[in-house]
């Protein structure tokens, strides 16, 4: 017998909302905007997830971290609804996200941009340094830290950063 679910729909959400991005602690998956929806049907909780990018590694944990955070409550019959459309974009990114992950030290994307050019050979207009906030940046690598960050350096303070890049 399947054991009825005693929490509702906007508890379970706040759950979730604390799982940190497994790449990124000082942000969470809620914050991050991959966290779309949580549903309880047929005492079933579905919790709809958006992967930042396909084949994201950190897409895995997410599932497993939401798993455990949902046992650890004494839910068990989970499901996962992965949906790739609409496809995920900075834009979701909350301003609280963005603020975290300017003091953790990573340059957060540049919100509403139609400039994609770090996902080409040249990097986006005017990337402010998360250290001393100046725009005399430079890129370096199309790709920091992870595949999702591209590595930059400031010429003002001389120091090296991720830029989160847009999408």
């Amino acid at each position: 017998m399947v054991t009825p679910i005693e929490y509702s729909k906007e508890q379970i959400w706040e759950f979730l909302s604390e799982i940190p991005d497994p790449e990124i602690p000082v942000i969470t998956i809620e914050e991050l905007g991959v966290l779309r929806n949580v549903d309880i049907i047929d005492n079933r909780v579905i919790v709809t997830i958006t992967p930042t990018y396909t084949g994201c590694p950190a897409m895995k944990m997410f599932e497993d971290d939401i798993i455990k955070t949902l046992h650890q409550k004494g839910i068990k019959n989970i499901e996962i609804n992965m949906v790739f459309s609409p496809a995920w974009t900075t834009d979701w990114m909350s301003e609280e996200a963005r603020e975290k992950l300017r003091k953790f030290g990573i340059s957060p994307p540049i919100k509403g941009t139609a400039d994609k050019g770090v996902l080409f050979a040249n990097g986006p207009k005017n990337v402010p340094c998360p250290n001393c906030g100046s725009t005399n940046t430079n890129l370096k690598s199309q790709f920091g830290s992870t595949a999702c960050k591209a590595l930059y350096t400031c010429n003002d303070c001389l120091e090296p950063f991720d830029y989160f890049k847009c999408i």
